[in-house]
């Protein structure tokens, strides 16, 4: 669905348009096939150089197609099974600002909610504050996975194997999360060159709080990653070590209760047996039994093998 805003003074709120006029946002959400056709027919590209922006998979990157600038970058969602960051696509062209993504995008509606300083004539400005909500998303989300590692810390003897499946789960969240990071500060090192786009003083300042922002968000990603792997890597040990402490003790069980099995089953021979003409065999028979027994759980319980 294509949605036109247009902005032209900081002080005003942005305005939505019925149909795209020259210095307008459009943003395409949850954009399709059909989509890029209407979008395509607007800047008389084929719909061919179009089709990356629905790539959900798209490694954040920068190209030229014509004299328009696309700038392919990630932002983090939570809609799909085992996808975690989605594309988002930012074109800058000489009349328009686009972006375009195949996913729900509710950061950019606060976006265009809020009262900011940004103005949709000025291109380069609202492309950095977009990149820079886009890593302030990252460190929120990063934040979250961090909380609920958190929460889920418990007694190392509680630990079963839910609990690993789940840091097996945030684990893989914040490797998109920094899969997605880590290209995406090459992108801004593309545009500080300058080969792509002018950029004025103040906007190559923001530009640096974007590059310090993009950093920070891959510093904590990182750290919570390290913190969850030690985390997995313990709780793996301890419920190894559980597992190992149960098999040790059926072994035991195991070996205890055999001594009664083949007692009786010696006696359940047709064969001539000791105590066989003695009124108490049966008592002296289960004295014996009962004598092993407790001697094998000795030995067992002194050697710590129960």
């Amino acid at each position: 669905m294509l949605e036109y805003y247009l902005k032209r003074l900081p002080g005003e709120a942005f305005e939505k348009l019925s149909h795209p006029e020259e210095g307008c946002w459009i943003h395409v959400d949850q954009a399709d096939a059909h989509d890029l056709r209407t979008l395509g027919d607007l800047l008389e590209l084929d719909y061919f150089d179009l089709q990356d922006c629905l790539d959900k998979h798209e490694i954040p990157r920068i190209e030229k197609v014509n004299s328009y600038l696309f700038i392919f970058t990630r932002h983090p969602i939570d809609q799909e099974v085992g996808l975690y960051t989605s594309t988002v696509t930012l074109i800058l062209t000489k009349k328009y600002f686009i972006s375009i993504s195949p996913h729900k995008c509710p950061w950019v509606h606060m976006v265009v909610q809020q009262q900011s300083c940004l103005s949709t004539l000025h291109k380069s400005e609202l492309l950095i504050h977009l990149l820079l909500k886009i890593s302030h998303e990252f460190t929120q989300q990063i934040k979250r996975v961090r909380y609920n590692v958190l929460e889920q810390q418990k007694e190392m003897i509680l630990v079963d194997s839910d609990d690993i499946a789940a840091l097996t789960r945030n684990e893989e969240v914040l490797n998109q999360y920094l899969s997605s990071l880590l290209p995406m500060r090459a992108v801004l090192d593309e545009i500080t060159s300058g080969r792509y786009t002018i950029l004025d003083e103040k906007n190559q300042e923001l530009l640096d709080d974007l590059r310090l922002a993009i950093q920070q968000s891959e510093n904590l990603c990182s750290i919570n990653l390290k913190s969850i792997r030690s985390l997995r890597d313990s709780y793996q040990i301890i419920f190894t070590n559980n597992l190992h402490k149960t098999i040790k003790l059926l072994t035991a069980l195991t070996i205890i209760l055999s001594i009664p099995t083949m007692v009786a089953s010696l006696y359940g021979m047709n064969v001539r047996l000791p105590f066989e003409s003695n009124p108490y065999a049966f008592l002296i028979v289960l004295l014996l039994i009962l004598l092993f027994s407790l001697g094998s759980f000795y030995l067992f319980e002194r050697k710590r093998w129960l």
